[in-house]
């Protein structure tokens, strides 16, 4: 599957962006943030491919554990769009349910084993 220019925003539509990536091999984690968040994100992608169209003023920024990641969620809506990894502070990932003409529940998707990278119990 080739990285194709999409368009996504949060629910409220305060947030807007473009991001050229794949959808699959969707994936999911299971750290504690992503555990209870539920998002099926896209395969990473260099930070130059998204693209903030409108509403950087309406994310807020949430960090936890090793303060590295970068979680984004509108300020509005609580809708949690994309986020800056861990692994590798120059890769970012979508949430694929923002992302306008995609089904996220036709996709299969595997699991990152992101709780073992915790260096916080329970984290």
């Amino acid at each position: 599957m080739s990285a194709e220019l999409l368009q996504g925003s949060c629910h409220c539509g305060a947030v807007k962006f473009e991001v050229r990536t794949e959808i699959a091999p969707a994936g999911r984690c299971n750290c504690s943030l992503c555990r209870r968040k539920g998002a099926l994100m896209t395969p990473r992608f260099p930070a130059r491919q998204l693209k903030i169209l409108s509403g950087e003023d309406a994310l807020t920024l949430y960090q936890f554990n090793t303060q590295v990641a970068k979680h984004y969620f509108c300020k509005h809506c609580g809708i949690y769009p994309f986020h800056q990894t861990r692994t590798d502070p120059q890769q970012w990932r979508v949430n694929i349910g923002c992302l306008e003409g995609v089904d996220p529940y036709a996709l299969e998707a595997g699991v990152a084993d992101g709780a073992s990278l915790s260096v916080l119990e329970d984290a």
